[in-house]
């Protein structure tokens, strides 16, 4: 039965829709959208297809993949077709996937898994071993000629070596922007005066597809092999992940966290951990790759139009979205500092929903060229903080006018003032209420004196209210004066008082992160409290002492000593002191001068699910061990648990080794000895 007139309409309305944003992803690496809005335009138009077949057509998004060649370099047709692969969104889809092929072929299926890097598709072809042509996938069977870009990147070898290479060989790989070159590349683009790039995939396109082969060599882009289609001659191994240790032998690159998984349960386990580790990798990647590893059950299975049968790509949920910027706004922080975010319309991304993000500074705005109305992508990884990435010049409104940033605070009326070489504007009225609550709700903050129930909003209402004018003033709260207030019952009054009872006697390392003295921050703190052991010796030490302390440079001494010799400083202190609030340091243990882990310094990075982060050091000082904040060199061990961020890459940039916890408990118990 034909589709109905409506559905049909939808169905074409879709069509052009992926056919603009495949354009503009493909040929112009500019998107007006994020993969995961692609995606669901994609399933859309294939959920219409399923339902009315007279309705898919051989050129639909659906049945294609990639899209035409630009005309700016010469055409290749592929020796074999560059497929696009289908997709799985949760475990329940894999599953299905795997129910689908298990119908297909005899026998127990193996599988491989890779992570899924979010670069650009490319096929290399080589004679005799010899590299004679990189091109871009194009629409799947026409690509572009990228050869004189692909030869400048280092991770492509232009002669392979050893024994038994095919005569013709076609080996189909990612090429990709690690993030250290990401960034690197944007502050030139920054020194330059030019346009930032909005992400590594974008970047990594746009610097293969360029005319001049010196800009892509400028551009540090990286490679690795991950599939080999072979024209004559064979590759002498059975199965995708032998096939894979062959081309490493060869010479070509191949990620090293492919691995051989034995069923599905082993595959959704591996997509788990992939997505765990999306942020830890050192490049971006936005899904696991699933592929049967016994290639004659491959053949068995065999493509439908679009994709092979034998292949999956998991996507993680989404952490780039657009959405609407309604205005750009400043706030005044606990030093004065003025920065603009983002009021947005309301959009769920990175697991959460959000309605504003940062956008750093007054240069950043202005680098961005973000607007007021203008259709902004934002981006959200795991728990950082929202971003705005930049702006859809597309669809900004035409009448649409650069953002200025203000002259005078949001909060106080005063100057923001901003000093020659700095980047930020501060308030610099020290009376300004906006710093005064910052300042309170940052001492009572987790990292500091961790008083539960006294967050940002009740801050803001006690100061407007007159019981708080700085921190020392929270120990002063008593039920009575906070009962009249909106909003604050008799149970919610007497736990908050609670609260703040219990954390006088945080110890004063606590208290001086709660202070928020700048560059002072919590390492720095708690060796500064070890160090003088209470607050009358720290007060009364020189720069020269203070500097003594390790890891506390000139920098942070200076700073010290200038908040303890300022009055009203003082004044705080001695409220505190008189509050009964604890401004001495625990005693600590002596430091160990012989155990497993002498000699060695580790880092901590990430959440691990048995210690603490004050836990971990106390257990790796205990062994004589040296805990620090960076990764270097120096750095004998790295500890990567959840979330482990930027220092797990710098690790694997540098070499340093890297244990999970399983590696960190048997480092406790056995030492370094005990790793292997």
């Amino acid at each position: 039965m034909p589709a109905p007139e409506p559905v049909r309409r939808r169905a074409e309305q879709l069509r052009t829709e992926l056919d603009e944003h495949s354009y503009r992803y493909y040929v112009l690496d500019d998107p007006t959208v994020s993969d995961a809005e692609f995606d669901v335009l994609v399933r859309e138009l294939a959920a219409l297809e399923a339902e009315h077949p007279d309705l898919r057509t051989p050129d639909s998004p659906t049945q294609r993949a990639g899209y035409a060649p630009a005309a700016t370099f010469a055409s290749v047709t592929h020796d074999v077709r560059m497929w696009s692969l289908d997709n799985a969104f949760d475990r329940d889809e894999l599953q299905a996937w795997a129910d689908r092929i298990a119908k297909l072929v005899a026998g127990p299926i193996r599988f491989v898994g890779e992570p899924k890097l979010d670069g650009l598709a490319i096929s290399l072809l080589y004679v005799d071993g010899r590299l004679v042509r990189g091109a871009t996938r194009g629409d799947g069977t026409t690509g572009e000629d990228v050869t004189a870009n692909v030869l400048t990147i280092a991770d492509v070898p232009r002669e392979l070596r050893g024994r038994g290479l095919p005569a013709r060989m076609e080996v189909r790989g990612e090429v990709f922007m690690r993030l250290d070159a990401f960034e690197a590349l944007n502050r030139r683009q920054d020194e330059a005066e030019e346009r930032r790039f909005a992400n590594p995939r974008n970047a990594a396109a746009g610097s293969l597809r360029q005319k001049d082969p010196r800009v892509t060599a400028a551009r540090s882009l990286s490679f690795f092999a991950y599939q080999v289609e072979v024209a004559d001659g064979a590759v002498p191994a059975p199965s995708h992940h032998a096939t894979l240790d062959r081309l490493r032998d060869w010479g070509l690159p191949v990620n090293p966290e492919i691995e051989p998984l034995a069923d599905i349960d082993a595959v959704a386990a591996f997509c788990a951990r992939m997505e765990a580790q999306r942020h830890g990798l050192g490049y971006e990647i936005d899904g696991a790759v699933v592929k049967v590893d016994d290639l004659a059950q491959r053949v068995e299975m065999g493509h439908t139009s679009k994709a092979p049968r034998w292949a999956i790509a998991y996507k993680f949920p989404p952490e780039e979205k657009t959405t609407l910027l309604h205005d750009i706004m400043v706030s005044i922080g606990r030093t004065g500092r003025a920065t603009p975010f983002a009021v947005m319309e309301p959009v769920f991304v990175g697991g959460s929903t959000v309605a504003m993000a940062t956008l750093h500074n007054q240069d950043e705005v202005a680098r961005k060229d973000v607007r007021p109305g203008d259709t902004v992508v934002v981006r959200k990884a795991g728990d950082v903080i929202p971003e705005v990435v930049g702006s859809i010049a597309a669809k900004r409104p035409k009448r649409s006018r650069p953002w200025v940033f203000p002259s005078e605070c949001p909060s106080c009326g005063g100057p923001l003032v901003r000093l020659d070489g700095e980047a930020d504007a501060h308030c610099v009225n020290v009376d300004c209420p906006a710093q005064r609550v910052a300042r309170i709700v940052y001492f009572a903050g987790r990292a500091a004196m961790d008083i539960e129930g006294l967050g940002e909003e009740r801050v803001r209402q006690f100061v407007d209210a007159g019981l708080l004018a700085d921190p020392a003033d929270v120990y002063a709260l008593t039920v009575e004066a906070l009962l009249p207030l909106e909003r604050m019952a008799q149970k919610s009054a007497e736990n908050l008082v609670a609260a703040v009872a219990a954390s006088r006697d945080r110890g004063l390392a606590r208290v001086l992160i709660g202070l928020g003295i700048r560059h002072f921050g919590p390492a720095a703190a708690q060796a500064a409290a070890r160090t003088f052991g209470d607050l009358d010796r720290l007060r009364a030490a020189s720069v020269e002492e203070l500097t003594a302390v390790e890891g506390i440079g000139p920098v942070i001494a200076q700073s010290v000593a200038a908040f303890f010799a300022t009055a009203h400083n003082h004044h705080v202190l001695d409220k505190l002191r008189a509050a009964g609030v604890d401004l001495r340091a625990p005693l600590a243990a002596p430091a160990a001068t012989d155990g497993p882990l002498v000699g060695c310094t580790v880092v901590l990075t990430g959440g691990l699910t048995g210690f603490t982060r004050d836990a971990a050091q106390a257990e790796i000082e205990a062994r004589g061990g040296k805990v620090t904040g960076s990764v270097s060199k120096k750095t004998t061990f790295v500890v990567a648990g959840a979330d482990p961020g930027s220092k797990l890459a710098k690790a694997e940039q540098l070499g340093v080794r890297v244990l999970d916890e399983p590696g960190f408990v048997r480092l406790l118990a056995e030492g370094p000895a005990g790793l292997g």
